[in-house]
């Protein structure tokens, strides 16, 4: 006899503080990554150093995180969320701070970023989304969408709280307050509320068997695909690769924002004004679209929400004045590149089930990640070879279209409720 799903009320009744303390830690996995421009000026005065070398830790903890991120995924499958992210966030936290230990050596500087980005990658998106997903099912996208939230959050909060930081303590107490007092709230809060599935499973055995039985229960398995049949599965490869297209051109599209829209006549005061009202069409982005993805069809709402992203692109291309359009394309850009993570969680929790989720994420995430790196790169290269964003700007309407489309032609998800429920 099949299950009654639980109302998105009861869902949110007992587990919204496990949302809280995921958009917490996903939160302090961007905070050393936002805060990285308010410490150039400091290190460069400090150390002479270029920005080539200053700007380089980020895409250095970046690819850290794509290399790592499946090994990351695979841990947590097997262990769990928590058994997984609290060592992790205590090894960011000293990692964080550790670069106040700065001598002015380059590899040392180097180093320290390879750290950051190898003990980092326990708390990137693949943890939190695994806990959440795992635990709401029926208001599944909203929960995943305030969760990845707390990046933007971090975002918005990180470069005014840093600024305050550096300026009235200096640099060095600064990379040690926002470890230390971002990293130790989210840490107490993990503590206290970061379950998952498998650590709930694990405590209902020990509460109502005996220790034997507790053991066979804990190792129930999750409903969900196998690694073979996620290799072998055609909607995960059309999510993977509509993923890897859509991240690699909005991401560019991000990086050489400002630049377009200067070269399309806006002023430069303006210019940083929109790019920065488009960070916060991207928390809206996350909220509607968890909403809409928890009352329609999933495939079809995250492809016309990707898909959208290529009206951007189509609207810059040909350098608009208009600064009604131009505020309208920024919109959009900013509503879709807040869904992509999202989107790909929520899609990814439907079409594999939770049996390895975090192993099929992994492979997911680090695909952004390498994504992310390589996007802005490619627009580098398009604009030095040919003299402007031209043939960028029509790669990115034509792939965003072409992404959208991928996902709208994903099947409709198995029920693995009913799947976990007919093999019980």
């Amino acid at each position: 006899m099949q299950q009654n799903s639980p109302s998105a009320k009861q869902e949110w009744q007992n587990n919204w503080t496990l949302v809280l303390a995921a958009s917490l830690g996903f939160s302090f996995f961007t905070v050393l990554l936002a805060a990285t421009g308010l410490f150039m000026g400091p290190l460069a005065e400090e150390f002479g150093w270029s920005r080539t070398l200053l700007s380089s830790g980020p895409s250095i903890a970046t690819t850290m995180t794509a290399l790592l991120g499946p090994f990351l995924g695979m841990l947590i499958d097997r262990f769990g969320t928590r058994r997984v992210a609290l060592p992790g966030l205590l090894l960011t936290t000293a990692s964080i701070a550790s670069f106040s230990l700065l001598n002015g050596t380059q590899a040392q500087w180097i180093m320290l970023w390879v750290i950051f980005g190898m003990v980092s990658v326990t708390i990137k998106s693949t943890a939190w989304t695994t806990a959440v997903v795992g635990v709401f099912q029926t208001s599944r996208g909203l929960a995943l969408g305030l969760t990845l939230a707390g990046t933007a959050v971090a975002q918005s909060v990180v470069p005014p709280l840093g600024n305050f930081l550096v300026t009235e303590f200096g640099w060095r107490a600064g990379f040690v307050w926002l470890a230390l007092g971002w990293g130790g709230i989210t840490f107490i809060m993990c503590v206290l509320f970061l379950y998952d599935l498998r650590d709930r499973q694990r405590t209902q055995a020990k509460q109502t068997s005996s220790q034997a039985s507790a053991s066979t229960a804990s190792q129930t398995p999750l409903p969900g695909l196998t690694i073979p049949q996620a290799w072998r599965d055609s909607a995960l490869w059309r999510l993977a690769i509509s993923n890897f297209v859509v991240m690699m051109l909005t991401m560019g599209l991000s990086v050489h924002l400002f630049p377009i829209l200067t070269e399309a006549g806006v002023s430069r005061a303006n210019a940083a004004w929109l790019v920065g009202l488009a960070g916060l069409a991207g928390i809206a982005g996350k909220l509607i679209t968890g909403v809409l993805l928890d009352r329609y069809r999933p495939n079809w709402v995250g492809g016309l929400t990707l898909a959208a992203a290529s009206v951007t692109f189509a609207l810059l291309l040909d350098g608009i004045r208009s600064p009604g359009l131009i505020l309208f394309a920024l919109l959009v850009n900013g509503y879709a590149a807040g869904t992509k993570t999202h989107i790909t969680g929520f899609l990814t929790a439907s079409y594999a089930g939770m049996k390895n989720f975090g192993t099929i994420y992994g492979v997911m995430a680090s695909l952004m990640a390498l994504a992310a790196g390589m996007g802005p790169m490619l627009a580098g290269l398009i604009y030095d070879g040919t003299g402007d964003y031209r043939w960028f700007l029509i790669a990115g309407a034509v792939g965003c279209a072409l992404g959208g489309v991928l996902i709208m032609s994903m099947p409709r998800y198995p029920d693995w409720q009913q799947a976990e429920t007919s093999e019980q």
